[in-house]
């Protein structure tokens, strides 16, 4: 008595070649009705091509694919070798003067091709099963964020926080839950849980589903409202290190270059959490998400002296020896738009560690950290030459600055260079300068 085989025998014998029309509709590799989608006015023939773009990511049987373009085959043929081709691939390889196989590379005895109804059949029922699957799936998402956000507006508490973890989920899994909650108004209606009266834990996962949205201007101007950005920084001074992340993030999308909502944002209490965010090394996410922001904050003149103020600059002075290439840019991109400033420049002059830090960064990360390098030393040498410039000089900066002088860096990044070089030289006599450089007379 015959015993239907199961899903995963099935499969393999699929991966292995097996090709017998029959045989795969007993196994279960083909349905009954695959290859249609029931429609309002009947059943409606699938396209293949539609159904391979759609699910181009996923994992196919290797007896799918075309030996010449690795592409899944629509129209295969088969050659007198036994071979199977994409049509169209075949056809262009003989039109080439090929007259072999090009798999096996033997001779053909016949140039004839034989199509393959039974591997077409095979992969056309494939993929509608998998694509079907697929659209089922979809509906199922939309349906459950429905239901979800009508079920927000009817608990309080506990309950509440549970069905906005359930949407946060499931609009960072799939991507159409995004265009749904869109649709039937979430975006509104997630924002307007926001407010003086928000507990942390559901405000903390509002963020975290608002942030996977691209907002639009109104949404922004009502998220920008004080009680809100209020709640927002308080939750990243007191939330997970996901949350802080999310709140970011979020802080960063509502700033994006408008410079009012700068001012509105860059409240005391978020510099500080910030702040605590970029020296908690144990998240790294973390230190880059805080600095992103704060490079963001500090493009506001109007916001930088409050930043200076809260003991920015020897926080990020100190940071700097243990980051990776990309957290060390930006703390030098934001240093430098303090350095704009004069409590900026103050702030670096009075920091032990500044020259000696940002000294060690030239000619050793990038060519763009040490542009940003070579500012900050410009700017605090210029406002203090006769105590930075001793002090650079005797950290190394002369002989650093021939390096980047005879590099093949920008030419107007070498021309600073020079000029910073000749400020530091002025407090010397030749003799002393060349003596702690430890140059040769050679150089000059």
């Amino acid at each position: 008595m015959y015993q239907p085989s199961s899903r995963k025998e099935a499969d393999m014998r699929l991966d292995s070649q097996v090709l017998d029309l029959e045989t795969a509709v007993k196994d279960g590799i083909l349905g009954g009705n695959c290859g249609v989608i029931s429609t309002g006015f009947g059943l409606k023939k699938l396209d293949l091509k539609l159904m391979v773009e759609e699910l181009e990511s996923i994992d196919m049987p290797t007896v799918f694919i075309c030996p010449i373009s690795l592409e899944p085959m629509r129209d295969p043929v088969t050659l007198c070798t036994g071979q199977t081709y994409e049509r169209s691939n075949i056809v262009k390889w003989f039109s080439l003067g090929h007259y072999t196989c090009p798999t096996t590379m033997q001779e053909l005895w016949d140039d004839s091709v034989t199509p393959n109804k039974t591997l077409q059949q095979l992969i056309y029922s494939w993929f509608s099963q998998k694509y079907l699957a697929m659209k089922k799936r979809s509906e199922d998402v939309q349906g459950r964020v429905k239901e979800v956000l009508e079920n927000l507006k009817k608990v309080k508490g506990q309950a509440r926080v549970q069905a906005l973890k359930e949407l946060r989920q499931v609009v960072q899994a799939h991507g159409t839950a995004l265009k749904t909650v869109a649709e039937n108004g979430g975006i509104a209606f997630i924002s307007s849980l926001l407010g003086p009266f928000t507990t942390h834990a559901v405000g903390s996962e509002v963020i975290g589903i608002l942030v996977n949205f691209n907002l639009d201007l109104d949404s922004k101007s009502d998220l920008l409202q004080p009680a809100k950005i209020s709640l927002i920084v308080d939750i990243l001074n007191e939330g997970s290190i996901e949350t802080k992340i999310n709140c970011t993030r979020l802080i960063g999308m509502l700033m994006g270059g408008n410079d009012f909502a700068s001012q509105n944002v860059a409240s005391l209490s978020l510099l500080v959490g910030l702040l605590r965010l970029v020296k908690d090394k144990k998240h790294q996410s973390g230190v880059l998400s805080g600095l992103i922001l704060l490079k963001t904050v500090c493009s506001n003149e109007s916001v930088r002296n409050s930043f200076v103020n809260v003991g920015a600059v020897p926080q990020l002075v100190e940071l700097m020896p243990g980051l990776n290439n990309e957290c060390l840019e930006l703390v030098l991109c934001i240093l430098e738009l303090l350095s704009s400033i004069p409590e900026g420049r103050l702030a670096l002059k009075d920091c032990p560690n500044t020259i000696p830090n940002v000294v060690k960064l030239l000619m050793k990360a990038s060519e763009n950290c040490t542009q940003l390098a070579l500012s900050i030393l410009w700017s605090i040498c210029k406002f203090a030459p006769e105590e930075c410039a001793s002090l650079a000089v005797d950290a190394g900066l002369a002989a650093k600055l021939l390096l980047v002088i005879q590099s093949g860096y920008d030419p107007v990044l070498k021309q600073r260079s020079a000029e910073l070089l000749k400020l530091c030289s002025l407090n010397f006599t030749d003799n002393i300068f060349i003596s702690k450089c430890k140059l040769t007379r050679t150089i000059e």
